[in-house]
């Protein structure tokens, strides 16, 4: 699969299909979006809030939410923030989240049926590494999305103001509900 899409990539730039998307690396609207990386969103989300390439700084990862006050997510928001002129930042997750109800156990399982050896994953725990956290989901994605809210708001590299909101959007339909 990745070979085809190396060959439409070289197609692409042949046929100069990349200049309807030329902009520069500022966000138009000066808005960032931390989102799930779920593939029902990839055109759905941004077709559903009229956003287009250059818009918007959009940041993606498994839930769309963040567990660590200084993890890449935070990262990638001061880098909005501070050198590319965001200020105003929409955290969105989405109904149906696989994130959603992910068991760490079950996880752990499925890692040592792919080969990772139970020494790597007792090796990891040894240097501090709580596994069992670290690969838990959340049971209630409202309440998921306002601790990010919460977390991106009370940050304390994050300027006060900085507006932020969250939002569940339908993964069906793109209707986006205001928390």
């Amino acid at each position: 699969m990745i070979q085809e899409m190396l060959a439409y990539n070289k197609e692409f730039v042949a046929n100069k299909g990349y200049e309807k998307f030329t902009t520069s690396k500022y966000p138009d609207k000066k808005i960032a979006i931390v989102t799930c990386m779920d593939t029902r969103l990839v055109e759905l989300l941004p077709a559903a809030l009229g956003i287009k390439n250059g818009d918007v700084k959009m940041i993606k990862n498994a839930g769309g939410t963040i567990t660590n006050p200084f993890d890449s997510t935070v990262r990638s928001l001061l880098v909005a923030i501070y050198e590319l002129g965001v200020n105003e930042i929409m955290i969105i997750g989405h109904t149906g989240c696989g994130v959603q109800g992910m068991d760490a156990k079950e996880m752990l399982h499925l890692m040592k049926e792919r080969g990772i050896d139970e020494e790597h994953i007792s090796l990891m725990r040894h240097c501090g590494i709580d596994l069992d956290s670290w690969l838990h989901g959340f049971e209630d994605t409202e309440a998921a999305v306002l601790e990010t809210v919460d977390l991106v708001m009370n940050h304390p590299l994050v300027p006060k103001d900085i507006v932020v909101r969250g939002y569940i959007m339908d993964s069906e339909t793109g209707a986006l509900k205001s928390l």
